[in-house]
């Protein structure tokens, strides 16, 4: 019996000191990637505005080949929405946002369903670095409720991080391809 309410005891603390660091971990927080391409910035941004050309370079969206998303409204300008919905726990089910357009930036806002129920936004901006040159730089702002921040910000973020890597790297190489 003793052992049984050691093991107890242990499990009750372990989920203390988890609630604890929740309680100190941020709620909020941002990802940032850049990568410099070899595009004037016009054509990568014209690119990048197209929620349909997401299907080629976005590695949420490739990871359901099966995958069909289907866009309201005009792609690529305010109030353009790209709709999605999986089996595939890893994509789940959502919709996108054009927000706001300006001459270098696009906002979007990000709705996620399942499995896990969340809004989130988006910000790719392209910069000129030369004529041929330009700096393209995709944040997303992350909000969780606790104490599901403290997963998000520890595992969430790296992971977001890691993939908007590797959206940029498919962009350069198809605006360079």
């Amino acid at each position: 019996m003793n052992i049984l309410v050691t093991i107890l005891i242990v499990i009750a603390a372990i989920v203390v000191l988890l609630l604890i660091a929740a309680l100190l971990t941020p709620k909020r927080y941002t990802v940032t990637v850049s990568e410099t391409i070899n595009q004037p910035k016009e054509k990568i941004f014209d690119y990048i505005r197209i929620l349909k050309n997401q299907e080629k370079y976005s590695e949420w969206l490739k990871a359901d080949p099966n995958l069909n998303p289907v866009i309201t409204g005009t792609d690529g300008t305010v109030g353009a929405v790209q709709k999605w919905k999986s089996e595939d726990k890893n994509v789940g089910e959502g919709e996108q946002e054009i927000k706001l357009i300006t001459d270098d930036s696009i906002e979007m806002e990000l709705r996620f369903f399942k499995p896990i129920e969340g809004v989130c936004q988006a910000v790719n901006t392209v910069k000129s670095l030369g004529e041929n040159q330009s700096q393209v730089t995709f944040n997303f702002y992350s909000y969780a409720k606790f104490p599901f921040n403290l997963p998000s910000y520890v595992i969430g973020r790296k992971f977001i991080t890691k993939t908007q890597h590797q959206n940029l790297i498919n962009v350069k190489a198809i605006m360079e391809g």
